[in-house]
């Protein structure tokens, strides 16, 4: 199975809004450059997490993405069906019944096993995925990362993250 892109860039942008002080914000533009993706395909991403009520978006001049809630609330899953979509991976398309060998459709009482079996898989692939929260995939990252990217990291955070007027 093969994930975009957006799924990469929606979790890190998730990670990096997870760790700004209550009612800060980052813009899109910040968070494309932060990643150093291009900003017009990250908006798409942003704005389906936005949808899927991972992230809340805030207008105007001191606006931008923060998270909808806890990062022990957003689950690997969540993001990734947010970006990619609810849909099964695998689509059976019956090609068993086409062919020298078809017969008619009282010879295929059960579902084709093939896809039996990727769904059996796919189920336990979500099922791990929604395991899998931000807040433990961040501090994973913080606990084995170089301890020169912190630092930096914040930084750079610090210096473009927009705070609402009090």
């Amino acid at each position: 199975m093969k994930l975009s892109d957006g799924v990469e860039w929606a979790v890190h942008c998730a990670m990096v809004l997870g760790g700004l002080p209550p009612g800060a914000t980052l813009s899109g533009k910040a968070l494309a450059e932060f990643h150093g993706v291009p900003e017009s395909y990250l908006l798409k991403n942003l704005k389906a997490l936005v949808t899927n009520g991972i992230l809340s978006s805030v207008p105007g001049p001191k606006g931008g993405y923060r998270l909808a809630r806890t990062p022990d609330k957003i689950s690997l899953l969540d993001i990734v069906e947010a970006v990619e979509g609810k849909r099964p991976a695998f689509r059976c398309t019956e090609i068993r019944r086409r062919g020298p060998c078809k017969l008619e459709d009282s010879a295929y009482p059960r579902r084709c096993g093939v896809n039996r079996a990727m769904l059996r898989a796919e189920n336990a692939y979500r099922k791990a995925l929604a395991k899998e929260n931000l807040n433990d995939i961040t501090e994973d990252f913080i606990a084995g990362a170089d301890p020169r990217i912190l630092p930096i990291g914040i930084e750079w955070v610090e210096q473009n993250m927009r705070m609402p007027k009090s």
